[in-house]
């Protein structure tokens, strides 16, 4: 009696409501505490997985059961069931009676492991399938603002503004031509060429090209943006017919000459160039036609003569200098290059004859000078690089002339790894003063700077460069010779 006489005063005299303090805890980490509490008290529940006896609830519905699961995800919504259900696990023995176990498909774990207790019954994702389940589990769906594009019958210049935007647009609600039309000048006044490019390729898949054709020929920015993305995806057969649509002849005539580069086969390509002489080509370029034709077909003669005399090993110089790679469709310097590193010496009667190649081609006194001595540079013919830079004048005076200008000469030689004697014969040839001291120096070619500076009377300048030449060197002996000619009259 006494004892619950002290349970009634506890009652009357305790609250669940506390009083402020500062030690009080925050309200969402009790909360956060409290469902803490209420997961392990499952969890004690779901682990139980060896129990002999299996739990129901008071309809008679085994505890973990589809049936069960749904009907405790119903009544999740209010909070006064949650807390009352909350209560009747913690209690157990008040809440749930033990019977025999019962054969059920679902256990309360494995709706929470997500597998079955029977390997033979269906997964527990197939079972929410059903179709009272998705009241409760509902498709997540797109935001309806997405299908706005396919929905809403959109006017061609928002279509082109939202297509600026990098939005999705189908462009099939335009059906009529006069839609389309409109579609295009709104593209074209947009000054978006990826936006133009995407209609034009709608208006070429739904537009007949006579119609096509028309209708850009009046449109002139569409038309260039369409021939260029015509030549960028080699659609060639459009590209010919749109050309001759408008009447450009010279346009039609160079895109069937970009043809050949297709052509691997060189018998082949020069049949196709020799077809392309006759199209409607300007003056200049029905020039440059013939010479591309002409110079595939004395590589064609060139190629097959060297090969036999490789194969044979009737010429020294290939056996020296074995060909890396063919002659065939090369350009014309190349050729040139490689006809004066082969067959340099033979005469001009000879198609393979550089001067030959440099009187049918025309080819500039300052282009052949410089391919000519690159490749006798390159295989160190010295006599022959003289010889290249020599001219003779009507009086019979010979004279050194280089067309390109010896310091230009110099640095060829340098690369090709000359002697000091062979530079200096031409660094002595530079004009500019400052230009000859400067790749004198560089390449060291003592007696050019002595001389210049005594030509200049620049006693300090030479005494300054004593100090780089070696110690004891004939290029200090004449230094200083040079230092006590008493004849010379220098400046400082």
């Amino acid at each position: 009696m006494s004892r619950a006489r002290a349970d009634e005063e506890e009652y009357w005299h305790s609250s669940k409501f506390r009083a402020f303090t500062f030690d009080d805890e925050d309200d969402e980490l009790s909360q956060l505490k409290e469902s803490k509490r209420a997961v392990n008290s499952l969890r004690d529940i779901v682990d139980d997985d060896d129990d002999d006896l299996e739990k129901v609830s008071w309809s008679g519905e085994p505890v973990g059961s589809i049936s069960w699961s749904i009907k405790e995800t119903a009544s999740s919504s209010s909070s006064s069931s949650l807390e009352g259900r909350d209560t009747s696990l913690q209690k157990g023995s008040s809440s749930y009676t033990a019977l025999p176990k019962q054969v059920s498909s679902y256990s309360l774990s494995s709706l929470f492991k997500g597998r079955n207790r029977l390997p033979s019954l269906p997964s527990l994702s197939d079972a929410f399938s059903d179709t009272g389940a998705k009241n409760y589990a509902p498709e997540l769906r797109r935001p309806k603002a997405e299908y706005k594009d396919y929905s809403n019958d959109w006017s061609p210049r928002d279509t082109v503004r939202r297509m600026q935007r990098g939005k999705v647009c189908s462009l099939e609600r335009f059906r009529s031509l006069q839609d389309k039309l409109v579609l295009l000048d709104e593209a074209v006044a947009g000054h978006d060429g990826n936006v133009i490019t995407a209609v034009l390729i709608f208006l070429k898949r739904t537009l007949r090209r006579e119609i096509l054709f028309r209708e850009l020929e009046v449109r002139q920015v569409a038309l260039c943006h369409l021939i260029h993305f015509l030549k960028e995806t080699g659609e060639q057969k459009l590209l010919l017919d749109l050309l001759r649509f408008l009447d450009r002849t010279e346009e039609v005539a160079l895109s069937q000459y970009r043809e050949h580069l297709n052509i691997q086969d060189v018998e082949k390509r020069r049949e196709f160039l020799k077809g392309c002489i006759g199209l409607p080509f300007s003056a200049e370029d029905i020039s440059h036609i013939q010479d591309h034709y002409t110079l595939l077909e004395r590589q064609i003669i060139i190629e097959a003569n060297d090969r036999h005399l490789e194969m044979a090993g009737q010429s020294e110089i290939f056996r020296k200098y074995p060909r890396k790679a063919s002659i065939l469709n090369m350009p014309l310097v190349t050729t040139l290059f490689y006809s004066c590193f082969y067959h340099y010496t033979e005469a001009e009667g000879t198609f393979s004859s550089p001067t030959n190649l440099k009187k049918t081609f025309k080819i500039p006194d300052k282009q052949y000078v410089l391919t000519a001595l690159a490749a006798r540079a390159k295989l160190r013919a010295w006599g022959d690089v003289d010889a290249l830079l020599t001219t003779k004048n009507w009086l019979g005076y010979t004279k050194k002339k280089a067309p390109i200008g010896f310091h230009r000469v110099v640095e060829i030689l340098q690369r090709n790894n000359a002697p000091v004697q062979v530079l200096q014969e031409y660094v002595r040839l530079v004009e500019d003063v400052e230009t000859r001291l400067n790749l004198a120096t560089k390449y060291k070619c003592h007696d050019v700077v002595i001389d210049t500076y005594r030509d200049l009377k620049d006693r300090i300048q030479l005494m300054a460069y004593k100090c780089k030449v070696e110690r004891g060197s004939a290029e200090e002996e004449k230094i200083n010779s040079l230092l006590s000619n008493m004849q010379i009259r220098w400046k400082n």
